[in-house]
């Protein structure tokens, strides 16, 4: 598997940077910057491209509605040609709150909308007169303007991922893109994400060797069980704010997700809870299981048998979240999970 993380430059954009690049020196093969509702990513990814040398950066993600389909192309080829030909365009439909709440876009058709923008894109990214009349999209809008293409160098090769959850998005994913950007995965339940992607692979005429498969997850290192317990206690309240508080009232693509995966009834009833304000009650219905199920945490041997189950499931890069309350303990922590994947002579982890 190849290896991955995730940071934003919202806050400590120092300390971030610092991560980053001692991040390359350990060896990570690839550093996607999130956007969110934070600092934007492709500035972030044109200073990253500029003090890093080898590492592959990609945007994880630009989000539909903040901006045009062209100028998302634009963006993309010039951070392409900045970072020497190392980037990866991360593209996702975000959610309602974001959208429409922070952006004051419309949310409305988020499948039209992602499957329009990337037909636009790669129109860009190839050089072609930029002419499109889709249900979300007209380019350019009638009267007496005319097509016209960037005056940028082309660059087919710029790779698109999408980050997806629901499963037409995820049928998508697999027909039209070059990578998928996964999240709230659980190996067991990888059926629920993989059936779909499949789907759209075979429309194209394509397997899961077609796709780089990126699915992410926290790791941090517990020294016993005691000290495994208190680090599961303390990330049940995340998973029950992605379960109950991320998206809005009626739309949660997390708790969706965790629905498809076996969990419908404990996820329908956190997200009860924290809507109705009662956090902790949300809070202590998130099992041991599910923690231990989405993230890379336990001890150094649990840990490696996990990434082994990820390898085994199909995950081609494995996006690293190290925990740790200084930048030092995260780049140990990071440290620690990179050795576990270091291949070794009979082809197993660690």
């Amino acid at each position: 598997m190849k290896t991955a993380t995730t940071v934003e430059f919202s806050r400590d954009t120092r300390s971030t940077l610092d991560f980053v690049l001692e991040a390359e020196k350990l060896g990570l093969d690839v550093c996607w910057v999130a956007e969110a509702w934070g600092s934007d990513a492709p500035s972030a990814l044109g200073y990253l491209a500029a003090r890093t040398d080898r590492i592959r950066l990609g945007s994880g993600i630009v989000q539909l509605g903040t901006r045009t389909p062209v100028a998302i192309a634009q963006a993309a080829l010039t951070l392409a040609d900045l970072s020497g030909g190392r980037f990866a365009l991360g593209l996702g439909p975000s959610g309602p709150q974001v959208i429409e709440g922070l952006h004051g876009v419309p949310f409305a058709k988020p499948l039209t909308r992602m499957r329009e923008t990337v037909e636009i894109i790669r129109q860009a990214f190839a050089g072609e007169k930029i002419s499109f009349s889709g249900k979300a999209f007209e380019i350019p809008l009638p009267g007496e303007t005319r097509p016209m293409r960037l005056s940028t160098e082309p660059n087919p090769d710029i790779p698109i991922y999408l980050a997806t959850l629901s499963p037409k998005l995820l049928e998508l994913t697999g027909e039209v893109a070059d990578g998928w950007l996964g999240t709230s995965f659980v190996p067991e339940g990888a059926g629920a994400y993989f059936t779909h992607l499949d789907a759209g692979l075979a429309k194209s005429g394509r397997t899961r060797a077609d796709i780089d498969v990126c699915q992410g997850a926290e790791v941090a290192f517990a020294a016993n069980e005691d000290e495994l317990r208190t680090m599961v206690g303390g990330r049940k309240k995340e998973l029950a704010f992605s379960l109950g508080g991320m998206g809005s009232a009626t739309t949660n693509f997390y708790n969706n997700a965790y629905s498809r995966q076996g969990w419908a009834d404990v996820a329908a009833e956190v997200r009860e809870r924290w809507q109705a304000g009662d956090r902790d009650g949300a809070t202590t219905l998130v099992t041991d299981e599910m923690v231990l199920g989405t993230t890379l945490i336990g001890t150094e041997e649990m840990v490696r048998e996990r990434l082994r189950v990820w390898r085994d499931t199909g995950i081609d890069t494995v996006r690293l979240y190290p925990a740790g309350e200084t930048l030092e303990a995260r780049l140990d922590t990071l440290g620690r999970a990179l050795d576990l994947l270091k291949p070794v002579a009979n082809g197993r982890i660690g």
